[in-house]
């Protein structure tokens, strides 16, 4: 049995737990992602002000939230996943000798069963889960609070917000849906109602309190921007409802940070407002983020000092493409941007989410600081060009490079690859099993090519011009290195 959740321990745990139930394989349901043309409607947000007030007598602390369950837990499912594991057939069984004495037996494939939980977001059988506990599943069923099962097909996923969209028919019977919050209005100290599936024994309910919001840098997922909760959340929690005060669903539960495996009141949910994001892209089956055009880094204490800031707080503006949106609204290198739409930028993860949860063509308002003066400018968001036109190479011969495969980097490409890549030059998107890099690690997918020999790396065909090269410098997540052949014929790296 397996459940999933993601598990940071000093590692996030993926919440999905191991199935009990028993699967009848058949033809798999379960589709790849993007597939265009799905009509999941957005079910409308509940913008109602939140009444926030601190118990003044045993009576309010005695008060229930049994009339809010009651409503939301209908609308949050189990979802079960088999997954066939094929093992290699032994080519000695091949052999009439090896089959005199062995037989004719192949191995047999396996059936790995896990469990997670999600949320029906559409009357017409449309349910969010997290990407993790469907993905590589042969076949998903989604069973009700009411004890109601339904096979379901996979209609569109994205990995880097790790979400996906199952479709069940209930055949025309009625079906519970989740009120959807607007998790932008939370604030830390607001109560959370967490309901999922946890360690597969049953649909669960628990409390706890916003500890947290905006949390980055976590390595969960590409868009790293999380609600954290100490609600319990465990193994088989993943994809089920995070909820605020009034059973309005403000988040997926996705990850936990446990030393253990089980909850240590360290959880996080994926916001509301992306969840919406995903399924209005559902309907295209890719999903685009507005772009404005300006890389950034955040602001130190130095750079806030001679900022003339009392404290750092904003990104510092290093680049702004050429007839891109923030060049257009004036934005220039060297400003200081303090936040967009009124949320504060702290760091690029902040800004991303900002754009990502806006639509191509909404017009923001940025506040920026330039030579200590405080300035608002207006942006309006564009879908990312893809310019120049991405060119993916695999590096053949037998050279430093060899094995590896590289590609142009563009704003649209950046974004679809994830994870924070700058919007310029050559970036490795993978390595072949038996190439010099895997074997001895020195380049990973997603490191920016910078040098060869030391000579600036552009573009792909710089690399192709110079591929009998024998040092290379590299970036990784702004950590930059150079490896290069050494005399005893391995390679030797210094950062």
């Amino acid at each position: 049995m397996r459940t999933r959740t993601k598990v940071i321990t000093g590692t996030l745990i993926g919440l999905v737990a191991g199935a009990a139930l028993a699967l009848t394989l058949d033809q798999p349901t379960a589709t790849g992602p993007g597939a265009a043309g799905v009509t999941a409607s957005l079910p409308p947000m509940d913008n109602t002000p939140m009444q926030r007030a601190v118990p003044t007598g045993a009576g309010q602390v005695s008060a229930s939230y049994a009339p809010i369950v009651k409503q939301a837990a209908p609308a949050v499912v189990n979802v079960y996943t088999a997954t066939v594991q094929r093992e290699r057939p032994n080519p000695l069984m091949n052999d009439p000798f090896f089959r005199q004495f062995f037989g004719q037996s192949q191995p047999q494939p396996r059936v790995q069963q896990s469990l997670g939980s999600g949320v029906i977001v559409a009357k017409d059988g449309y349910v969010i889960t997290n990407n993790h506990v469907v993905n590589g599943a042969d076949q998903i069923v989604v069973a009700l609070a009411d004890r109601r099962e339904y096979k379901a097909k996979l209609v569109f996923a994205d990995a880097r917000l790790d979400l996906a969209l199952l479709k069940i028919d209930p055949e025309g019977a009625a079906l519970p849906v989740i009120r959807m919050g607007d998790s932008d209005r939370a604030e830390v100290g607001d109560i959370t109602i967490a309901i999922g599936n946890p360690f597969g024994v049953g649909q669960t309910v628990t409390t706890g309190i916003v500890s947290a919001l905006a949390r980055t840098g976590l390595g969960v997922s590409d868009w790293q921007f999380f609600i954290q909760t100490d609600a319990a959340i465990n193994p088989g929690n993943s994809g089920g409802a995070l909820l605020d005060a009034q059973g309005r669903l403000i988040g997926v539960n996705t990850a936990i940070f446990s030393r253990s495996g089980g909850s240590q009141g360290i959880g996080f949910a994926i916001p509301s407002k992306m969840v919406r994001v995903f399924l209005a892209a559902a309907d295209t089956g890719k999903l685009v983020s507005g772009w404005i055009g300006l890389e950034g880094e955040p602001l130190t204490a130095e750079t806030a000092r001679q900022a003339g800031l009392d404290r750092p707080g904003g990104l510092l503006v290093t680049g702004v493409a050429p007839r891109s949106p923030a060049a257009a609204a004036g934005i220039q290198i060297g400003d200081i941007l303090r936040s967009v739409d009124g949320k504060e930028v702290a760091d690029g993860g902040q800004l991303r989410y900002s754009l990502a949860t806006e639509g191509v063509g909404k017009v923001l308002s940025v506040d920026l600081v330039r030579n200590g003066e405080a300035r608002r400018v207006d942006v309006t968001l564009a879908a990312p060009p893809e310019t120049p036109p991405r060119q993916i190479t695999e590096i053949a011969g037998r050279g430093i490079l060899a094995g590896v495969t590289i590609a142009n980097l563009s704003p649209a490409y950046a974004q679809e690859l994830g994870a924070g890549l700058p919007e310029k030059g050559v970036v490795v998107v993978q390595i072949a099993g038996a190439a010099p890099a895997a074997r001895l690690g020195y380049l990973r997918p997603g490191d920016i090519i910078e040098t060869l020999n030391g000579e600036p790396v552009r573009s792909v065909a710089d690399v192709n011009a110079r591929l009998s090269s024998t040092r290379i410098g590299f970036n990784r997540s702004g950590q930059r290195a150079e490896c290069g052949l050494n005399t005893r014929g391995g390679i030797s790296c210094r950062s």
